[in-house]
């Protein structure tokens, strides 16, 4: 499981630092994509065959379907980690998550997302007043 933040600088390389606690549960490689609401989503490589398991059980017939399928798929990379625990994020990537010196890399259970420092900081600061009626709205939990 995935959990806690981090604040790490990616590099003009598009290099960035996972945290230790992340790369442990990792392996030697993960599977980085776009994410939702603006961030990137990374998966260990087990993680990501299950959710990709889920998205092939989308109707193909359905028009939001098969754009959601392409838009998490089409920018999906498997990407290695380096000797000092880096990974190289695609520029396609950087660039859909605006990406810039500092990033927050945070854990969400069975995913790390990775966001703009900003945007994650704006995220959350008009998020966190809802975490009670969010919670209470979701019956199943």
């Amino acid at each position: 499981m995935f959990m806690n933040e981090y604040k790490h600088g990616i590099d003009a390389k598009g290099r960035l630092i996972i945290p230790s606690k992340f790369r442990e549960q990792c392996g030697t490689s993960i599977v980085i994509t776009r994410g939702f609401e603006g961030c990137l989503a990374l998966y260990t490589v087990e993680g990501w065959d299950e959710y990709y398991s889920k998205l092939l059980t989308l109707p193909k017939n359905n028009k939001q379907s098969r754009s959601l399928f392409r838009m998490i798929t089409s920018r999906a990379e498997i990407c290695e980690f380096d000797k000092l625990g880096r990974i190289n994020i695609p520029s396609k990537l950087i660039d859909h998550a605006k990406l810039e010196k500092d990033c927050a890399v945070i854990g969400v259970g069975d995913h790390v997302e990775i966001w703009n420092q900003e945007v994650w900081d704006e995220y959350y600061d008009d998020n966190c007043d809802d975490v009670e009626e969010n919670y209470d709205s979701l019956n199943d939990i």
